[in-house]
């Protein structure tokens, strides 16, 4: 049975959202333990335009990510400003 999630993007794909019309942070209905890629292609975003999933607060490559009903999940792209990934706790990822 699917359940909600909070989500919300950043830079560039916050552009994207508005294109599309959905408000930030938008509410998705999802089934349990869904990937991030399974996310990602829900949303019909490609995963060259995601470099972070956070989930919760944590960061994870989408091919990592797992969301449940109820959490808060954050989209970063590629280019996230140095200062930023350092801050945000994505720096050292691949």
């Amino acid at each position: 049975m699917p359940a909600t999630i909070e989500i919300r993007a950043f830079m560039g794909l916050s552009e994207l959202f508005r294109e599309r019309g959905w408000t930030s942070p938008m509410s998705l209905d999802v089934p349990p333990e869904t990937t991030g890629e399974e996310l990602l292609a829900r949303l019909d975003v490609t995963r060259d335009q995601v470099e972070v999933v956070f989930v919760n607060g944590k960061a994870s490559a989408p091919e990592h990510a797992v969301v449940r009903p109820g959490d808060r999940v954050a989209l970063a792209p590629p280019g996230v400003p140095g200062p930023y990934r350092v801050l945000l706790g994505f720096r050292n990822m691949g």
